[in-house]
């Protein structure tokens, strides 16, 4: 019995105990949930619908509790009910409908774990975002890494998501990107406001590869040939390299596509149409002090020339038209002052900035060898990148250890902890488990231990302490995945998988013989067990493709 199931046996118990006490329905939710008590001596399960209900119908808690209990030791699956406090419910399954969670959850196989929770919400989630003046960086990875993450366990709830990438290839970043450039090909340092590393000078090669006669124009129209073709190259690369890493965006979105298709006039008039712009000084500003701001917002500078801000405004409305309900925007720790100002923008287009606009911020990432902090790339020159990261420990590592931990947090990963082939790695602690469970599985075949049909599987057996206890940990997988997208929190799935499954197993498996011992004749309790053994496999499997990690086979 899964713990959506127990819970529509509590819900439908809290029904017949309303028709008997002739109470009103009305009072009863359309669901509700039961968790797993901190203590296991507790129960499998505790329910606090009795006190929820309690005030709505006017009646105590603990006799409310004794009704549903009443009807609860009545239904199928259910061992024994007890009452605690106030009018908590802890409830205990009988072996037979714990176990049946292990079929329920190989025969679901990828399915298991996913719900439609955020059925009907249409997001656009973007992150990473670099702009192409440079290889991806070291905290532009970290949103990678739990963009990607929190994409998939968004699809996973129901939600309809686009991914996106925006980058800015219309600003002086870009021009001073192009003067760097053009100094590297002729030989020159870099502008005392350019981009420096070696990957300029390789750049700049491969653009006179390209155009053979670049530097035989006056330098004005040189710097715009490697303006053009630089931003084309190094998008490529930054593409490419976010394509090893797992990370695929459904739209790459071009800032100069804005301008180009006049979206940022098509914002201000929007804007003015909601009476928010204003004229001062010869310039054009939104009145984003309205909305919590700190100050207003110029749009247009006097010179007629449009401001970021401009193109940010321009961008969202964009996302919006798209039928987007709600955009999500990852940013570095360095952007925290966008928060007020993208929200009050978000108002003067007439939207709910609780409801329409989300902006995540993922705090800072250093990469520590023998203990003290990489410094620099030694290709970008300045900054650690995606290249250094996998080079260090790998895409799954890497991709584990960003999502690990909580992206308001700052984090150091240690690059001997993560390459590590012992239990304090947690993502070889993890991996371990999957390639532990496929492991089992084939040395199971090969002693004539099959799995066999559902039909056949005898649930009942698997009442040791540590198959209930792993069960347990398996069945939470679901509610983890609903939690974790609800709170754009990937890390969640991750300290499950440690803490939870992985625990679970280690010490099933130490106390639990799946395997026949020599001549040992195979029973249905072996039989039992690989059921158990394999619905693992999927749970570890089904959270690490959440992640963006493999579930290996063999280690």
């Amino acid at each position: 019995m899964t713990p959506a199931e127990l819970a529509s046996v509590v819900l439908t118990a809290a029904h017949a105990v309303f028709d008997e006490r002739g109470l009103d329905r009305a009072a009863l939710p359309e669901r509700t949930v039961v968790e797993r008590p901190r203590n296991p001596e507790h129960g499998d399960y505790a329910s606090t619908l009795a006190l929820q209900l309690s005030k709505k119908v006017g009646v105590p808690p603990r006799e409310l509790a004794a009704s549903l209990a009443d009807q609860l030791t009545r239904a199928p699956g259910v061992k024994s009910v007890e009452i605690a406090g106030p009018g908590f419910l802890n409830i205990r399954l009988d072996a037979a409908a714990a176990g049946q969670l292990a079929r329920v959850i190989v025969e679901a196989g990828p399915e298991y774990g996913r719900s439609d929770r955020l059925a009907g919400e249409k997001i656009n989630l973007e992150f990473v975002s670099a702009n192409p003046t440079g290889p991806v960086h070291i905290g532009g990875v970290r949103w990678a890494a739990v963009g990607d993450a929190l994409s998939r366990l968004l699809r996973a709830t129901g939600a309809e998501v686009g991914t996106e990438y925006y980058f800015n290839d219309a600003g002086s970043q870009i021009d001073r990107f192009a003067r760097s450039l053009l100094a590297a090909a002729h030989g020159q340092p870099a502008p005392e406001d350019g981009y420096g590393g070696a990957y300029i000078g390789e750049i700049a090669a491969e653009v006179q590869a390209r155009r053979p006669d670049v530097l035989t124009l006056d330098d004005a129209a040189a710097q715009e040939v490697f303006r053009v073709e630089g931003v084309a190259l190094m998008f490529d690369e930054i593409r490419s390299s976010l394509r090893d890493f797992g990370v695929e965006f459904d739209t790459y979105f071009n800032e100069k596509d804005l301008h180009d298709r006049g979206e940022l006039d098509l914002a201000l008039a929007r804007l003015r149409e909601q009476g928010q712009v204003y004229e001062s000084e010869g310039a054009t500003w939104l009145r984003t002090t309205d909305f919590g701001d700190d100050k207003d917002r110029v749009l247009r500078k006097s010179n007629g020339e449009w401001t970021y801000f401009a193109a940010d405004c321009a961008y969202y409305l964009d996302k919006r038209e798209r039928g987007f309900e709600r955009v999500v925007i990852m940013l570095g720790a360095d952007h925290h002052g966008y928060i007020g100002r993208m929200k009050a923008m978000s108002a003067c287009f007439g939207d709910d900035p609780e409801r329409n606009l989300e902006i995540l911020i993922g705090q800072l990432v250093s990469l520590l060898r023998d203990g003290a902090p990489m410094r620099m790339s030694k290709r970008a020159g300045t900054v650690i990148t995606l290249e250094d990261l996998v080079d260090a420990i790998g895409v799954d590592a890497s991709r584990y250890a960003l999502a690990r931990y909580s992206s308001d947090s700052p984090i150091d990963i240690d690059i001997e902890l993560w390459t590590r082939a012992t239990r304090d790695n947690p993502v070889y602690y993890v991996q371990y488990v999957a390639a532990r469970t496929a492991g089992v599985a084939r040395n199971a075949a090969e002693v004539g231990l099959l799995q066999g049909e559902a039909d056949a599987f005898r649930p009942e057996l698997l009442d040791h302490e540590k198959e209930n206890e792993l069960l347990k940990a398996l069945a939470e997988f679901p509610a983890v995945v609903a939690t974790a997208a609800e709170l754009r929190e990937p890390h969640r799935v991750a300290r499950y998988l440690e803490e939870s499954v992985a625990a679970s197993f280690h010490r099933f498996y130490d106390n639990c013989r799946v395997l026949p011992l020599g001549d040992e004749e195979v029973t249905d309790l072996h039989r039992a067990r690989l059921w158990l053994n394999n619905a693992t496999r999927t749970v570890i499997a089904n959270g690490l493709h959440l992640l963006g990690v493999s579930a290996p086979e063999r280690m």
